[in-house]
């Protein structure tokens, strides 16, 4: 009984991965591919000494709590939007925001006003030709992922019981394409383990 329960497990961890991994080997065009976006536009931050702020929405917004915590390891400075201790954006700055359907009335709020500022804006959405967030943004990291705004059938029906239900298998790409941003990231930075590792909190 045990075994046959640790059977479903790896099959259902192994189909998820599967589902996620798939989304990387989409065509992008005419988007950049989105890892080397990312690491573009974040080394160029850093060489100008800017700093980063991070913003998303419901369960994106946790991967890029994620991905701020890894970059402030990297030595970046990085700050989560909201934060009471986020300070205001400049030149120089970049704005990394997520919108998976492609628009969300606080994602484009706030890239308007990083523009207004003078901030950079790297959009990130599953959505790059109908969304309302495009507009804003400097530089697109198409994710080619389903979300909540193609989750429904023709008819207008939610799909039959999926194992990633609504943006799922966006927020999980995200994981992963941040995860190898941050390998990637460091390797440009001239980052050991050994100094990520040092920045690290020890109030826990």
């Amino acid at each position: 009984m045990a075994s046959n329960s640790i059977s479903q497990t790896a099959s259902m961890a192994t189909e998820i991965c599967t589902q996620i991994a798939s989304i990387f080997s989409k065509p992008t065009h005419p988007y950049p591919d989105p890892l080397n976006i990312l690491v573009t536009e974040l080394s160029s931050v850093a060489s100008r000494k800017g700093r980063v702020f991070l913003y998303g929405v419901g369960r994106e917004g946790l991967m890029l709590k994620a991905l701020c915590m890894r970059l402030f390891h990297l030595g970046l400075s990085a700050h989560l939007v909201f934060d009471m201790t986020t300070p205001p954006i400049a030149a120089n700055d970049l704005l990394i925001a997520s919108a998976g359907p492609g628009g969300f009335s606080t994602v484009d709020a706030l890239c308007a006003v990083a523009r207004s500022h003078g901030g950079r804006v790297l959009l990130l959405t599953a959505q790059p030709v109908t969304g309302s967030c495009v507009k804003y943004a400097d530089a697109v990291a198409y994710v080619a992922a389903q979300t909540m705004a193609d989750d429904k059938d023709a008819e207008g029906d939610v799909k039959s019981r999926p194992l990633l239900p609504m943006g799922s298998v966006y927020e999980g790409a995200l994981f992963v394409l941040f995860e190898m941003v941050v390998y990637k990231l460091g390797e440009t930075l001239g980052e050991s383990s050994d100094a990520v590792r040092s920045r690290h909190t020890n109030l826990e």
